[in-house]
């Protein structure tokens, strides 16, 4: 039930007092305010970790050779271990039922023209599957396909920033592209789930790339194999095993030799990055919370001031027939108040900053922070819960207050 005498006297202590007042509020809102700020830092940093495995699947084993750092049945360590195609092959014959999806990749910096537009972009010569694993989709045209390695034609997909780059407002299905010399007919154009930086890279067919662009036609930068979704971690890490075993019975190496062979496992990356970040969010929390305990502290200091300034008041009421619920509601009622007002107050500053500055951060590890409705709602359960906690002790203490030593109190 609504008491409008009790909140005019809430309002009348908090004029009587307003620069106590102003101060302790500040110091709640500035707990609010940080609180929303760090965890939208929090979900500014969770989106750039994310984003790095967007632009890959991340069902997937990228492997590249690296050196030796042991000896091993003849040969000496620090020799380099270098896959060729012979080796992609061999991958995917023995390992049919657990491949889905597969693809070697070179990559080379190269020029690229188109009549008076020149750039340097990164040309990547690789087979089809990999337009799944590099989680391309097509805008325009098709992708690069097996009919193209089978007769050796030099086409090209290319990224939607360089169209854009190079072709501008022109269709670039049909033309042709001139890279580090070579003609090249453009018969796709990709987007990326990881956006831009994703969007300037031109896929050529492998054995293209190998003869036209390399001068070690038979190596390969890199192998990538995509393994079943639902692969457990253990399964993932015993296929893992496997091709290491593999790959070391054909180039010579110890097995157990951790720098012959780089293997980036996406899905474990992933999990590690994220475990990273959570932490980071659970320590921002952490933060956010001590920073408005002091806020609530603040409250609490200052509703004992009222209870004490106002013991001879309270004596009075309790003489009068006053109970101690209803001493204790306005005390509580009185602390509620000036903590949701100025927590509110915080909230809406932080969101505001948060929205004025999510546009102008963009970075490859920090993307679009945000406050999402689900944390406002956290934030406000927050503001209530402290507000209570801030004057339940003064309350306490208020109802404690006998009669007779109230009315003695000068």
């Amino acid at each position: 039930m609504f008491d409008w005498d009790k909140w005019q006297e809430i309002f009348a202590t908090i004029r009587k007092n307003r620069l106590r007042t102003l101060l302790t509020g500040f110091s709640v809102a500035w707990g609010i305010f940080m609180l929303v700020v760090l965890l939208a830092a929090g979900k500014g940093l969770y989106n750039g970790a994310t984003s790095q495995f967007l632009g890959d699947a991340t069902n997937s084993l990228w492997i590249m050779g690296g050196r030796t750092s042991v000896p091993y049945n003849g040969f000496n360590s620090n020799r380099p271990i270098i896959l060729e195609n012979d080796d992609y092959e061999y991958l995917n014959n023995s390992h049919e039922d657990v491949i889905r999806s597969s693809s070697s990749k070179n990559y080379w910096g190269a020029q690229a023209i188109y009549g008076k537009e020149a750039a340097n972009y990164e040309v990547r010569s690789v087979h089809p599957d990999m337009q799944y694993l590099e989680k391309n989709w097509l805008v325009s045209g098709r992708y690069i396909n097996q009919r193209d390695i089978d007769n050796f034609r030099k086409v090209a997909t290319i990224g939607l920033r360089i169209k854009r780059e190079l072709f501008k407002e022109e269709d670039p299905i049909g033309k042709h592209i001139r890279v580090n010399g070579v003609l090249f007919e453009v018969v796709g154009v990709y987007a990326d789930e990881g956006g831009d930086n994703e969007e300037d890279n031109i896929y050529i067919p492998i054995n293209v790339g190998q003869k036209t662009l390399s001068r070690e036609p038979e190596q390969v930068n890199r192998i990538v194999l995509a393994y079943h979704e639902d692969y457990t971690f253990k399964q993932v890490k015993d296929f893992e095993n496997t091709i290491i075993a593999d790959l070391a019975s054909a180039h010579g190496f110890d097995p157990n030799d951790k720098r012959a062979l780089r293997i980036w496992n996406r899905r474990e990356n992933m999990q590690e990055a994220i475990g990273v970040v959570n932490g980071i969010s659970i320590f921002i929390w952490v933060i956010g919370i001590m920073t408005i305990v002091a806020g609530i502290i603040g409250v609490s200091n200052i509703m004992l001031i009222v209870v004490k300034e106002r013991t001879r008041e309270i004596g009075v009421r309790k003489a009068l027939g006053a109970t101690p619920a209803s001493i204790i509601s306005m005390i509580i009622q009185e602390s509620v108040f000036i903590t949701s007002i100025s927590g509110y107050i915080g909230l809406v500053l932080g969101v505001g900053v948060i929205s004025l500055l999510r546009d102008k951060i963009n970075h490859d590890f920090f993307k679009n922070p945000d406050v999402d409705f689900q944390i406002a709602l956290i934030t406000l359960f927050i503001l209530v819960i402290a507000g209570t906690l801030a004057g339940f002790l003064p309350a306490r203490k208020a109802a404690m207050i006998k009669p007779i030593e109230a009315l003695k109190d000068q």
